[in-house]
């Protein structure tokens, strides 16, 4: 096998592997609470950023609005959060944390985001530098390929 080959395909299998175990230790964090990992994510936003509208919220968590809604409900249900009409603008709701939620959000440590941000920590500046830049330039190439793939199927 070529070794730019042997590169590309490990390069791919960490990327992986890093993403596995990444849902691997949210999916056994989360069953310890009774939320799902998206629950999560939600509620740890809602507490480093604050109160989000559902259209807000759908763009950082990059799901259309219906799909957030039932993960909002479902989330009001069990007491996590709550809606509020926006003062600002009346036809807005925001999403806010109800207690429950904030005590969850500091209760819970997320330990993908903690393994990952330690071992990245442990990195010299320069690579950390790199990293971030050559993970910024696969993003866009991932978005441009995913958007481009979705035009030339309709």
């Amino acid at each position: 096998m070529p070794k730019a080959k042997q590169q590309l395909d490990r390069i791919v299998e960490t990327i992986i592997y890093l993403t596995t175990e990444g849902r691997r230790l949210a999916r056994e964090q989360c069953a310890r609470y009774g939320i799902t990992a998206t629950q999560l994510n939600v509620i740890k936003m809602l507490d480093e950023i604050g109160d989000l509208s559902l259209s807000r919220l759908s763009s950082l968590i990059k799901a259309n609005n219906s799909t957030v809604t039932g993960i909002v409900d479902r989330m009001e249900r069990d007491g996590l959060v709550r809606r509020e009409q926006s003062e600002d603008d009346r036809r807005v709701w925001m999403i806010k944390l109800t207690e429950r939620g904030r005590r969850l959000a500091r209760e819970i440590d997320i330990a993908p985001w903690h393994a990952l941000r330690d071992a990245v920590v442990r990195l010299p500046e320069r690579d950390r530098q790199q990293l971030l830049s050559i993970l910024s330039r696969l993003a866009g190439e991932v978005a441009r390929s995913v958007t481009e793939g979705s035009s030339t199927k309709s």
